[in-house]
Order: structure tokens, then sequence, then C-alpha cells
């Protein structure tokens, strides 16, 4: 969202930042002397313009409603930390600051969280619009905050959007941040006050993102076009739980009690929850196909909040117990996997009441979201946590049956219940639209696309299926439509002092699922899975879309707190959470997904941790850091010994030569894709063309990627077409969306058609004068000639000029202007590009979609270590710095460090803090 980079008044930058001030300046003057052609007559922005949002951080403001001073002091990255007497202080100030820092990025936020996107950026967000409107999160915060959060987060909330108001109070827009001046050239748009439901609405953005396997459902479903279930079976197998652990490995549920405790050998019986497809009933058919590829084509399109649309989102945290330690006290770790935006979707800030009593409560530093209080990933001086996305199924898509003004359930015609919504529209009329939603809550998606409505009215479907009638939609069933308590965990977190305080603050943590990781200055470590888990009946696991016309297909309730898995002081001395199984599924009755993670991270994690104690040696701060930055391949250590076999002989292969010279870049390679390794480069482009060619032509259209065209034989008929039969059908799935994307389930995928290696899957034609494929190995040769010539035409014919940063390059945008703004504007907003080690399932994992090239999609966000022998020891980086102002020094100020893989110190305690402040600002009541 926002940007900047020099000194603003009464700001100094600090004893490492003056060089990065002066290159800012020059940058200011280069913006100052660009002419906005053809926009308000050639207008152009003075140098007080792009200076004028930058924040005062030295002096003092008087701010109405304070009880007491507050001070901020900045470091030299321009991180505050606030020093308050009151909680409702610390807080009006925590809004007030990062109004100061990111206004724009919150107020882009809220206009999206609320489907207002329209009223900012005119009528080509209107689509967007309807469709989070149909979504309704507002809706849901509003009765959230009415409802079910307690009073003194009502209080927190309200307090923090005084303090973002008192920032706005009397400013102009562009007061406000550059952004807003430049939309003044086309919008009179002008912020209205923050509300407290702005706050709580951000958690349903974030919870979208993080919303479990709704994209595998929906693939899954379209792959049935062109793949039987054996095929389809084939790219979904089951979890590896004989190579690759569990979160919880000593945990047992007692079917007794109905409990989970967390020692103990494990004796569940327990339905599957892993890995693979599942056998949930299927409304199948062509009606379901039209109507989910309507549906990607609306999700493909819809702004993200912290992540990739849903896919790619994954983290690593893992915490080793003092046992193990160099300090003799635990060490947590903690990187989550989200979009690169610019600025970072984090926040770093610390929140400190002078003395910790009950009038002031809280002592707590670390990452949050701008627009919104409290800390949510961090310590306090008693704990510290981390969390990963745990990717268990909270939606499921149900096809609904229609018929005049209702949907039919249980044999019965039910009306939708329903509301209108206005759309207002700069520069333009405003829309009407009707949401329907079914009794139970769900709203229907599909009336969101006028292709899924035509698609809905021809639909063919199974005999199983009721009659037409008017058609079929799509609805959507989502925990976080319903109101929550998340806000109140995030608060009861921060304060916490021990693993029973933090266990009932998890309780509260509804949505979205996340894996949760502790460590204590006791010495002791824990993890907890929270979350609103529903269960469903049998024969449906939320695999595919359930037909809604059966009463039997709905949830029947969730699974209680005291039934979710949890580990605490585990005998092998660590944890490590990056997104796979959670729990053996022998070992527990419910199914949380059938589709994790597949393990591959946090599997050389736990190598990593387990080979230094096996070593003798303890673990040290730089340690947890060293293994955040492993680059390790897994797929290329089973791949590359196979590649170095087959023969490239002169004969067969057009310029064997050629293709020689390259496959000898992997003899004695390490796996290690380092940004200036040759060898990463052709073994990730080897690995790229073996998808595309053994899994990516066989796709339907619907995920292949955008452009790009095939001639197949057409659908519905049996046993291959006469080549003049064949059809060109064109992908139409955006690059960073399509598959095969080359995660680990794709690894999986291959490994375990390794010994089958007369597979159908092997088998691909010739093309040119690339020769066609029978078997595996003829298919890797293949995809060796490809990558050779593919990387020819990308890096240049001589091998010896080629790395894998000069093909995985991280691109910083502003999400906003900076990526639908004039050519100019993206020049002022974005910055890049950074040549990135890491790839894509690794620990260091710059995540890159092999159907779509090799650009960095995903990062790791942030990074910390948190040391709770001595908090001011730890350690920490965010993605682009503290400002959202372009031109600000602190707009992209740690990115260099984040790339190379260094971590700042993360003061906490107050001397240590006065020791790194640079500039102090004092509010005044």
């Amino acid at each position: 969202m926002p940007p900047n980079t020099t000194a603003s008044t009464g700001q100094q930058p600090g004893k490492s930042g003056r060089k990065k001030g002066r290159r800012a300046r020059l940058l200011v003057l280069v913006l100052v002397l660009a002419v906005v052609a053809g926009v308000a007559g050639g207008a152009y922005w003075s140098i007080s313009t792009v200076r004028a949002s930058f924040p005062q951080t030295k002096g003092s403001i008087t701010l109405k409603g304070l009880s007491g001073p507050v001070d901020v002091k900045r470091d030299d990255y321009g991180i505050p930390q606030i020093y308050a007497s009151s909680d409702e202080d610390l807080f009006m100030a925590q809004g007030f600051v990062q109004a100061q820092d990111r206004f724009w990025e919150m107020d882009v936020r809220r206009h999206m969280t609320s489907g207002r996107l329209s009223e900012m950026f005119g009528k080509s967000q209107v689509d967007n619009d309807e469709f989070l409107r149909t979504l309704g999160w507002d809706r849901i915060a509003k009765q959230e905050y009415d409802k079910t959060l307690s009073a003194s987060t009502k209080k927190y909330l309200q307090a923090y959007a005084a303090g973002v108001n008192a920032y706005l109070d009397g400013k102009d827009n562009k007061d406000i941040s550059l952004e807003y001046a430049a939309l003044g050239f086309t919008n009179d748009y002008k912020p209205g006050k923050w509300t407290p439901v702005d706050s709580v609405a951000w958690l349903k953005a974030m919870a979208w993102d993080l919303r479990g396997n709704m994209q595998d459902e929906i693939d899954r479903a379209l792959m049935t076009s062109r793949l039987g279930p054996k095929e389809i079976a084939d790219l979904y197998p089951q979890y590896p739980y004989s190579r690759n652990k569990t979160i919880v490995q000593a945990g047992q549920y007692d079917e007794v009690t109905k409990t989970f405790g967390s020692t103990g050998s494990a004796a569940g019986t327990g339905s599957s929850a892993g890995g693979a497809a599942g056998t949930g009933a299927s409304s199948g058919t062509a009606g379901l196909q039209g109507q989910l590829a309507g549906l990607q084509e609306v999700l493909d399109d819809l702004p993200t909040a912290v992540g990739v649309n849903g896919n790619g989102i994954g983290s690593n945290s893992w915490v080793v117990g003092g046992k193990y330690t160099i300090t003799g006290k635990p060490l947590l770790a903690n990187d989550p996997h989200l979009s690169a935006s610019l600025p970072s979707v984090w926040y770093q800030m610390g929140l400190h009441c002078r003395a910790v009593s009950s009038k002031c409560q809280y002592d707590v530093s670390g990452y949050t979201f701008a627009g919104m209080p409290g800390v949510v990933i961090g310590h306090n001086q008693n704990i510290s946590w981390g969390m990963t996305n745990s990717g268990v199924d909270v939606t499921d898509l149900y096809l609904e049956k229609l018929s005049g003004d209702g949907y039919l359930y249980d044999g019965k015609t039910v009306p939708f219940i329903t509301r209108q919504e206005t759309i207002k529209v700069a520069g333009g009329s405003p829309k009407k639209i009707v949401v329907r939603e079914t009794k139970d809550g769900m709203p229907l998606l599909s009336d969101r696309s006028d292709e899924l409505v035509k698609v809905g009215r021809k639909a063919t479907v199974d005999t199983a299926a009721p009659d037409r009638g008017d058609g079929y939609g799509i609805a959507l069933r989502w925990t976080a439509l319903d109101p929550g308590t998340t806000m109140d965990a995030v608060f009861a977190m921060d304060r916490a002092k021990n693993w029973t305080d933090f266990r009932a603050a998890a309780a509260l943590f509804d949505v979205p699922s996340q894996n949760l990781i502790y460590a204590d200055t006791e010495n002791h470590i824990g993890y907890t899975l929270p979350g609103k888990i529903p269960t469903r009946p049998q024969g449906y696991d939320g695999s595919v879309p359930a037909p809604g016309w059966d009463a039997k297909s709905r949830w029947t309730g969730y699974i209680d707190d005291d039934e979710l898995p949890y580990e605490y002081d585990p005998a092998r001395g660590y944890i490590v959470t990056a997104n796979q199984a959670v729990v053996d599924k022998a070992k527990y009755p419910y199914t949380l997904t059938t589709d994790w993670g597949y393990g591959a991270r946090s599997q050389r994690i736990n190598d990593l941790i387990q080979s230094k104690i096996d070593d003798g040696g303890k673990i040290s701060t730089d340690d947890m850091r060293q293994m955040q930055l492993d680059n390790s391949s897994e797929i290329a250590k089973l791949l590359v010994p196979k590649l170095l076999k087959i023969d490239i002989s002169d004969k067969d292969v057009r310029d064997a030569a050629a293709i020689r010279e390259a496959q000898e870049l992997l003899e004695g390679w390490d796996y290690t894709q380092d940004a200036d390794s040759a060898a990463a480069a052709y073994f990730n482009s080897v690995w790229r063309n073996i998808l595309k060619l053994a899994f990516g032509n066989k796709l339907p259209k619907e995920l292949r990627v955008e452009g790009q065209c095939l001639w197949v034989d057409p659908v519905n008929t049996t046993g291959p077409a006469d080549e003049t039969d064949k059809v060109r059908e064109c992908g139409e799935r955006e690059p960073d969306q399509a598959q095969p994307d080359g995660g680990d389930r794709w690894f999986e995928v291959v490994r375990s058609l390794m010994s089958d290696e007369d597979s159908d899957w092997w088998k691909t034609p010739s093309s040119g004068t690339r020769p066609s494929a029978d078997n595996r190995d003829e298919l890797f040769r293949r995809a060796m000639i490809d990558a050779r010539w593919e990387l020819t035409a990308k890096l240049g014919k001589d091998i010896d000029t080629w790395n894998w940063g000069r093909l995985h390059r991280l691109f910083l945008k502003n999400q906003t202007l900076g990526t639908e703004g004039p050519g100019f504007l993206q020049y002022a907003l974005n910055r890049g590009p950074w040549k990135l080690s890491g790839g894509e399932a690794t620990v260091n994992a710059s995540g890159w979609n092999a159907a779509g090239g090799y650009g960095v999609v995903w990062v790791p966000s942030m990074r910390m270590v948190v040391n709770l022998g001595d908090l001011d020891k730890s350690k920490w980086i965010n993605l682009t710095g503290a400002s959202g102002h372009a031109y600000n020094a602190h707009y992209t100020d740690q990115t260099d460090k984040w790339a190379d893989g260094e971590l700042l110190d993360w003061s906490f305690s107050e001397k240590a803090v006065d020791d790194g402040t640079s500039d102090t600002l004092v509010l005044k009541p």
C-alpha cells in the first residue's frame, strides 16, 4: 500500500540510515521532476508534497483523549516502542503511530474488507466489491463487535480508533500519503473516520487467505473433465506419515473421556486425516465443472490480504527446549510465508506499560498488522509464541439446486435470506446488488458471475441430482462467517504469563485456525491447535463439493477444545510446525483436513535440529537463523542421481553436446539453491519441464496457465482422437495460481511414480525437434533438453553466466497504485528486483509457481528468533520497513538485509530500547 524515503520535518534518520537518506533525497528529486503527463493538465508533485506525509518522530504532539503522556521511541529503522501508563493510552498511541506510518495501507484494507474498493478506485473494482459484499466480512465483524467480544477488547478497539482519528484530524489528503495526492487527480475521495469494526474485519480477510483446502476442492472437481478417479488420486497421494513426522508425536486421544492428552503413546481409532483426495459424496458433473470454472475466475481477480489467494500459504516455526540450547533456555523461531507486498503485511512494534499492573497490563513486542491493536506474533516478559497456518479444512462448497426464489433442501423448496447492497463507484453511478444466503448462512457465490448463472441454467448433472429447474448455484460454508473471538485471543496472548494462560488464550483464537508454538522463561515449550474446526457426517470429508439439497451433507458440529491436539514439554526436546500433518491419522478420530502440506520443509527442519543434537552440540540463536536460510532441495536429492544417469547421445538428440554440458552442472551439486548457483537454475528448469510434460499438459484448461495453448482430444470422447479431431484449448488461470505449482504435493506425486517407469504419466508426444517419451527416463531426457533451450533463451547460451538468482527474482509492488497506476507512479512506488536464494518447499521458502515461471510469488514475510534466556538478544527482520511512505528512509530499509538472511537486534528491556533509540516523540494529553 503506501510509500516514501527521506527525512521529514522533525525526523532525523538514524546513524545507519544517513546514507540511505541521501540516496532517498536523490530519488525524491527524480520524482519531483517527473511530469504527470495527461493528468491534471500536466501537474507535478513538489518536494513539499512528497514530504508532507512523513511522520513527526521528535518533539511533542497533543492528543485529545490521553490520560497521561506517552513516549514513542524509534530506533535506526524507525521501529516504534511505545511507553504508557494505562491500557487505553497504550492502544490509542498504537493507533496514532500506525496511522502515521501506514494509513493508506490501513484505508485500502478496510475498503477491501467492507467491499468498498470502488469508492476509492472506481468501476474496475465493482466485481471485487460484489464478491466481497456477498461474503460480508464487515457485517460479521460488526456482529462480533456487538455480541461476542469482551468489554475490555471493545475498550481497546475504541482507544485504537481514537488514536487513528486523532492522526487524521485536520489533515488534507496530501498530508496523509503520496497515494492520496495521486488519487486526487482522478477522484475527490476523502478518508472517513476509523471505527473499531474496521480493525476486527481485517481478521476476516486474513482468515480468507488462510482458509485451508478450498482451492484443492475446486481443483479436484475441475480435474474430472479430463481425469478419472485413479488419475486424480495419483495427483493427491496419501500423506507420508512413515517418512515425514507429524507435529504432535507423543499425544494421545482418549476415547473414553473424549479429550486429548499431550504425553504417552497413542492408541486411536479414527478416520482418515491426511493427504489423499477423499471419498466425500460428489454432486459431480458438467454443471459443477462450469460453476467452479466461473468461481475460479472470480477468485483469481480478488485482491489478496496476506496470501496468494489461498494458494502456497505456508510458514515455518519451531522451538527448541533449553536442554539443547547454548543459553539453557528455549529458542523460538518463526517465519510466515505470505505474499510479497510493499509495505510488508507485518508491522514491528513494542507496547510497554511503564509499570505492569491492573491498570496497565501489557509489556509485549513483536509483529502486528497496521490497522489492528495488540501484537499478533512475538513475546512478552514471560512467554513467546509463533504461528503457522494449520491448513485445517474450515470451508466447504455446496452445489445448490435453485428453484424460483429458493433452493431445494431435504425435498422442499426453502426461500433464500436476501439483502440489498449499494456499491458506490468513484466517477460513476452506484450499483445495487442482491445477496442471497441459505438459512444456515451460506452465501450464494454464483450470484456474482453472469457466466456462473448461464452455466447453472444449462448444466447437465448425473441422475442422482434433482431436476434442473432454474439451474444450479454454488454456496459457501465457512467458519469465519460466524461471529468469533479471535480479537479477544490477541490481547489474551499478549498478557499471558504461562502455559495455562496461553492455552486459555488460544482457545479464543477461532479463525483462522493456526498452529501455535510456545516457549517461556521457565524453560517450558509447547504446541496447541486452536480453532473452530467442523465435524462432518459419514461419507463427507470436505475434499470435494457436496450436494446442498441433501440435508445429511451439512456439518454436524465442531471439535471441542479439549479434543484438539496439543503437546507440552515433549521428551524429544523440540517441536516443529511447517504446515505438515498435525497428528497421525491412526491416532485421532477426526478428519482435520484431507490436504496437509506434505512435510518436505518440516522434516528438513526436524533433521537439522536432530543432527545438531546427535553431534552433541548446543543450538544458538545464529544456528536458528541459519536453519531459516536452509536452501536444500528435497526433490533434487531424489531426481538428480537419476538425471545424471540419463544417456544424452548424439545419434538421437539434436545438439547433444549442449545438453550434456548442462547435465554436467548437476555433477557434485550439493542440492543447495543459492542465488549464484548455475546448477540450481538448471535443475529447477528441468523440474519445471518434468511437471509440464508429465502432468501440466494433461490437466484441463481451467488449471493451466492463461494463454498456454495445446491441441488436445475433445472432452467426452472414448479413446484417443484422430489428429484431425483434436481441439485447441488455452489455459485460463493466473500464472501464480496454475497447476502443477511444483510444491511438495508434487514432490510426493513424482516420488510415488518413480518406481513405475512405464506409467502413462511419463508418456508425452514429440514436439518439433523434441523427441516423444514412452517411459520415465525418456521423459526426463526430454525435460533436460527442453530446460537447456529454455535457459538458453532466458539466460544466454553461455552456461557460465547462468545462476538461479537471475531467474528467481523478487519485485516488491505497492498493492494498489503500484500495480494498476500509470507507469511513472509504479516506478515511484515499487522496488526491486532482488535475486533470491531458496525455492519452493525449502525451509528458505521463496516460493515460485512451476507452471507460471520462476519469479518469486511468496516469501518468508518476516523472520524472528526469540531468546528466552535473554530477550534483548532476540533477533528480527521485516520484509520491507516500518514506513508505508515511498521515499521515506524506512520504506524498504530492511529488505537488503532480509534478502541476505541477516537479522536485526530486537531490544525489549527499557535500557536496551533507550540505548537503541534515535528519535523520541512525546504524545501529550
